[in-house]
């Protein structure tokens, strides 16, 4: 399937390519294309690829959750309360961070949305930025609390959750600065999750039952803001920052992707799961890699 430039819809027909010579670990100093899959938009968030075969994303201020495919980008959900960070599980039913409704809500195949966390101990959370989902059922989210939403914070603190297959939720985490972008290695047993004020990465080891322990700091200092995350499928993280920056499994830099607009998340997509879609500002950005990249 090729795939071609797609502007947002009402937005000027400009296609823009963009060519970076990046020294990928997995691609031996060769030029890379990244290429600008849809623009005109206001803030990029949440990609996620489903395996219908198309990225969803969110315009965050706009209040749209988009659907991108090779026709172009469309609107896939209007008044989404502030739709941020997007999954899928196994199932394709789709996990959502609606941040101005202060909740994590999923969507079966059907449409129909259901709640699955808005409250902390009878406290609304702050406002829930990403998320992932594991093979066993087990979902992770971010609450941290950005701008505005700092003046309506009901909680003391800035948490990362577990939400079973049975629906019970559970705080895992509550770190100092305010966590951004989650993910899990390929073999579900390590979850990352960067910190926003701190500008670091910290790493949980994860057991049979979905619970974590042994916390510790893989990626000391970013450059740039930590923003989403991604693995791909030899356990290496993609941070969404200055760039986005590739580290290997135990958190050493292997290279940098440079993009023309500052990234805030990456997902993998594409049959071949070995298209890295990046949502930066007002543009989303794809890049063939020579990896695949992990989905649950």
């Amino acid at each position: 399937m090729t795939w071609r430039g797609a502007p947002a819809p009402h937005a000027a027909p400009l296609i823009a390519l963009v060519l970076f010579l990046i020294p990928l670990a997995a691609q031996d100093a060769e030029d890379v294309l990244i290429e600008k899959a849809a623009h005109g938009l206001r803030f990029t968030e949440g990609p996620a690829w489903s395996r219908d075969g198309y990225l969803l994303f969110t315009d965050v201020p706009s209040n749209r959750i988009m659907k991108l495919t090779p026709a172009g980008a469309e609107v896939y959900r209007e008044g989404s309360n502030g739709a941020s960070g997007n999954a899928f599980d196994a199932q394709g039913r789709l996990y959502t961070c609606e941040t101005h409704a202060r909740r994590v809500t999923r969507t079966n195949k059907k449409g129909d949305v259901e709640v699955l966390a808005d409250r902390w101990e009878g406290k609304r959370l702050n406002a829930p930025s990403d998320i992932v989902v594991g093979k066993s059922g087990n979902v992770y989210f971010t609450d941290p609390a950005f701008g505005n939403q700092q003046d309506t914070r009901e909680l003391e603190f800035y948490g990362v959750y577990r939400i079973t297959s049975k629906g019970q939720v559970s705080v895992i985490a509550r770190p100092a600065g305010r966590p951004h972008g989650i993910a899990l290695s390929p073999d579900g047993r390590i979850l990352y999750v960067s910190n926003a004020d701190e500008r670091n990465v910290r790493a949980y080891d994860i057991d049979r039952e979905g619970a974590v322990s042994n916390e510790r700091t893989i990626i000391a200092k970013t450059e740039g803001i930590p923003g989403g995350m991604r693995t791909d499928a030899k356990g290496d993280l993609y941070v969404a920052a200055k760039g986005i920056a590739v580290y290997s499994p135990d958190g050493h830099l292997q290279s940098t992707i440079p993009v023309p607009e500052t990234p805030s998340n990456c997902a993998f997509g594409n049959a071949d799961q070995e298209t890295l879609f990046i949502t930066a500002r007002t543009s989303v950005y794809r890049v063939h890699l020579a990896v695949k990249g992990w989905q649950p």
